[in-house]
C-alpha cells in the first residue's frame, strides 16, 4: 500500500539567501518530474533547472536534488528543492507539489518516518531536535556525538548485559540440567551494580549540564538597591530595566536572554529580598525566590559603598539553604570608597564590581563556569524523558537484585525485563525475542 507523500519547507521563515522544499514519499520523482518538466533526474545530482507550478508559469531557477530510496534521510525517495530565499518563492513552490498530489508534512514527520523505516533511532531523533535548539557550541557537540550513536552504543551494551542475565536466569530455571557456570550469580551481580554506577554519573552529570542544550539561568539576588537592574542593563548592553535610588523600584522578575562567550544564558534581574512593606512587593520578593530555586547560577551583590545590615544578612542566609547551585557573590560599586565589612562574607569567594563601569571579572567567571560544564566528557541525557527512562532502569535492576540473591530467579527475571523495557525505549523498543535468541544462540539449547 503506497504511503502518502508529504511535502513541508524545511528552512526558517523569513528573508535568506536560500530556501529549501523537501518531499518524501512514493510519488516524490513523479512530482519533481512535474514541477521540473524534465523527464531525467540523475539521484544525487545537482540539477539546476526551471520550476513551474501548474498552469506552466515560471516559477524560479534554482537546484533540485533526488535521493532514491532507501539512500536518503527517510529511506523513502526525497525530491529537494533549493530556491531562492524568502516566502513568496518557497511557498509557490510548496503550492504547487501540494496541488499535484502531495500533503503538507505534520511537524517532526520526516524525523518520524526515518525512524520508523530503520534510519535513526530515537536518540538520533532527539538529538536532532535538540540540536535545532542548542545554547551554545558545547551543546552542539554532545548533540553531535549523540548523532554519531554514542548514547546508542550504550544503551546497547546495556541491554546486552542485561539480556544476558535473563538469559542465564532463563536457562537455570527451565534447563537445570545443562552445564551453568559456578561463578555465574557474582557476574551477574558485578554487571548490575556496575549498569547502576553507569546511571547514576550519567543522571548527575546530565542535571549538571543541562544548561548547555536548553540554555542556563543565571538569577541575580540582593537586598533592594545594590545595582541588581545596573547589572542587568550592563550585561544586556542597553536600558532594559528600570534603575533608581529608590529602593524597592523592581517589582517583579525581568528576564533577558545574553550570550557569554559560546554560551547563550538566560538573565533573571530579581525584586530585592527584604521584608516587604507591601503586598504588590511581598509578591515580588516570592517570585524572587522562586527564580533561585529555578536558577543554575545564582550571582548575589552586595553594596561595599554600605554597611552590612539584616537585609545583606538575609541575603547569607538564603545563599546557604542553596547547595545544588553555582553561586557568585560580587560586591558591587568598587569604584567608590568600600564601607561594607566583608568578614561577614568570609565564606564565600569574592570577586568586585562596577556594575556601572566594570564588570569583566564577573563575565569571566561566569564564562569559565560554563565552558568547564562543557568539557565534562561523561555521556549525557538530553530530555527530560531520557532521565525518566534510566532512573525508572536503576530501581528495576534494584528491585532486580534481591530476588536473584534469595535465588528467586522468576521474580528476577520479571523486575530485569521491565529494567530492559524501560532502558530500550530511549532507542528502541525491547522485544522479548531477544532473550529466546540469547537462550539458543548462547547455550546451544533445544537441541
Amino acid at each position: 500500500m503506497a504511503s502518502r507523500t508529504i511535502a513541508a519547507i524545511a528552512t526558517a521563515s523569513g528573508i535568506s539567501s536560500i530556501s529549501i522544499i523537501r518531499v518524501s514519499g512514493d510519488i516524490a520523482l513523479t512530482l519533481a518530474k512535474k514541477i521540473s518538466q524534465k523527464d531525467d533526474i540523475t539521484p544525487r545530482h545537482a540539477h539546476l533547472t526551471s520550476l513551474y507550478n501548474k498552469d506552466a508559469n515560471l516559477i524560479d531557477y534554482a537546484i533540485l536534488i533526488y535521493f532514491k530510496n532507501p539512500h536518503s534521510f527517510t529511506g523513502e525517495d526525497i525530491v529537494e528543492f533549493q530556491c531562492h530565499g524568502g516566502m513568496v518563492v518557497a511557498q509557490e513552490i510548496l503550492e504547487t507539489l501540494l496541488a499535484y498530489g502531495a500533503v503538507l508534512a505534520e511537524p517532526g514527520e520526516f524525523s518520524k518516518r526515518a525512524f520508523l523505516n530503520g534510519k535513526i533511532d530515537l536518540t538520533k531523533a532527539e538529538a536532532i531536535a535538540k540540536l535545532i535548539e542548542a545554547k551554545s557550541v558545547d551543546a552542539a557537540k554532545i548533540l553531535a556525538k549523540q548523532l554519531k550513536g554514542d548514547l546508542k552504543e550504550f544503551i546497547d551494551e546495556s541491554r546486552e548485559a542485561m539480556l544476558r542475565a535473563t538469559a542465564y536466569s532463563e536457562v537455570m530455571i527451565d534447563y537445570a540440567e545443562e552445564d551453568i557456570p559456578d561463578d555465574i550469580l557474582k557476574n551477574i551481580v558485578e554487571q548490575l551494580d556496575s549498569l547502576i554506577i553507569k546511571i547514576d554519573n550519567i543522571v548527575d552529570a546530565s542535571h549538571r549540564r543541562k544548561g548547555l542544550i536548553d540554555g542556563f539561568r543565571v538569577a541575580i539576588i540582593g537586598k533592594p538597591n545594590v545595582g541588581k537592574s545596573s547589572l542587568l542593563n550592563g550585561l544586556l548592553s542597553y536600558e532594559r530595566a528600570i534603575v533608581s535610588d529608590i529602593a524597592g523600584t523592581t517589582r517583579d522578575t525581568i528576564e533577558e536572554q545574553v550570550r557569554i562567550g559560546s554560551h547563550v544564558i538566560r538573565l533573571v534581574d530579581t525584586a530585592g529580598i527584604r521584608d516587604a512593606r507591601d503586598t504588590i512587593e511581598q509578591i515580588g520578593v516570592e517570585r524572587s525566590l522562586e527564580s533561585i530555586a529555578d536558577a543554575d547560577v545564582v550571582i548575589a551583590l552586595f553594596d561595599s559603598s554600605r554597611p552590612f545590615d539584616d537585609e545583606d544578612a538575609k541575603i547569607v542566609d538564603i545563599l546557604d539553604n542553596i547547595d545544588d547551585k553555582e553561586i557568585i557573590v560580587a560586591l558591587n560599586k568598587s569604584d567608590l570608597e568600600k564601607v561594607l565589612d566583608s568578614s561577614n562574607l568570609d565564606k564565600f569567594n569574592l570577586i568586585e564590581v562596577s556594575t556601572k563601569h566594570n564588570f569583566k571579572t564577573l563575565t569571566v567567571k561566569l564564562q569559565e563556569y560554563f565552558d568547564n560544564i562543557g568539557e565534562d566528557e561523561e555521556l549525557m541525557l538530553i530530555s527530560t524523558r531520557q532521565i525518566e527512562a534510566v532512573e525508572k532502569t536503576k530501581q528495576a535492576i534494584i528491585e532486580a537484585k534481591e530476588p536473584l540473591l534469595l535465588g528467586e530467579l522468576e521474580f528476577f527475571s520479571y523486575h530485569l525485563q521491565d529494567a530492559i523495557t524501560a532502558l530500550s525505549s530511549i532507542s528502541k523498543p525491547y522485544d522479548s525475542e531477544e532473550v529466546l535468541d540469547k537462550m539458543f544462540g548462547e547455550f546451544c539449547l533445544g537441541k
